[in-house]
């Protein structure tokens, strides 16, 4: 098993930064893949940035490319996201997952992010 932490959401303006984390604790060995997802309210949940343990491949989807940023640190079992230039779109419950080589997903509880003035 895979016990994942976020922590880093909170209220922001337009145009502001947050950086979420995520703190991921048991059976980490056999993770090959980190991302992070968010979920709007009535929205489905959708995979914001993901990076391979090995090697630290990185990819976005649209709507993050030159905003967000996604790092690991497989020495600290860490997962962190920097966003900067919030917009009020990006309003979501952002959730760490990491996948296990057997396709295993495990998900944390999610931190929300608001950005509104």
């Amino acid at each position: 098993q895979v016990q994942l932490v976020e922590s880093g959401g909170g209220l922001v303006q337009p145009g502001g930064s947050l950086r979420l984390s995520c703190a991921a604790s048991g059976s980490i060995a056999s993770i090959y893949l980190m991302a992070w997802y968010r979920q709007a309210p009535g929205k489905q949940r959708d995979v914001v940035a993901f990076i391979s343990v090995s090697g630290g491949r990185t990819n976005y989807a649209d709507s993050a490319k030159g905003r967000f940023t996604i790092s690991r640190d497989n020495a600290k079992n860490t997962l962190d996201l920097q966003m900067t230039s919030l917009k009020p779109e990006d309003t979501a419950i952002y959730y760490c997952n990491f996948r296990n080589r057997d396709l295993t997903d495990y998900w944390g509880q999610g931190t929300q992010v608001t950005v509104s003035a």
